[in-house]
């Protein structure tokens, strides 16, 4: 089984910010193959059925960003996934919009919210996808720029790296970490 996690904050109040790219990336994938994630199950959104023949498990933790480990934690924990099985996505200040990097483990950084993911898991070694917003123009302004609205032509721009964050997960459930790094990163 396969836990893929988008990180975000609650999307009514924070729908169309930077920091809810891999909630973004989650509803491509429930667009493309017509799912409905709207069981609230372990404090967050959560869908379990099969895509490209895989059981998975989609999940958007409804705890906000700081706390996501802890949403994320109980469905692993619950479901007894193995690490090198869930898959996180989140945003990343470090690259440029439409830009991804993908990993098979490695440190948080400077993103609380994976910070919170490797905490409460207790360990790194799970792939990620870093999909890219860019730096604001100010370091004193990352609080406003990560969760501050975004204008519909920038939207577009960050949608080009969700697309292919999208992309990428699905690669991920269908060929595994490597295939996936060779061909994206």
């Amino acid at each position: 089984m396969l836990l893929i996690v988008g990180l975000g904050n609650p999307e009514n109040e924070y729908a169309n910010t930077r920091h809810n790219m891999g909630f973004n990336v989650i509803n491509k994938i429930a667009t493309k193959y017509k799912i409905e994630i709207k069981e609230n199950k372990f404090d967050g959104l959560f869908w379990m059925g099969q895509i490209e023949d895989k059981k998975v498990i989609l999940l958007k933790p409804q705890t906000f960003m700081n706390d996501s480990g802890k949403c994320v934690k109980k469905v692993r924990d619950f479901y007894k996934i193995a690490d090198e099985n869930v898959m996180v996505i989140y945003d990343d200040i470090d690259l440029e919009p439409t830009k991804i990097r993908i990993r098979k483990k490695g440190s948080p950084g400077t993103h609380n919210g994976m910070k919170s993911v490797t905490e409460c898991l207790a360990t790194q070694n799970f792939p990620r996808i870093r999909v890219g917003i860019g730096k604001p123009e100010f370091k004193d302004d990352l609080i406003n720029y990560v969760i501050g609205k975004v204008s519909e032509e920038e939207l577009l721009k960050l949608d080009e790296g969700v697309e292919k964050a999208k992309d990428a997960v699905i690669e991920f459930i269908k060929n595994g970490i490597d295939v996936t790094m060779n061909k994206f990163n």
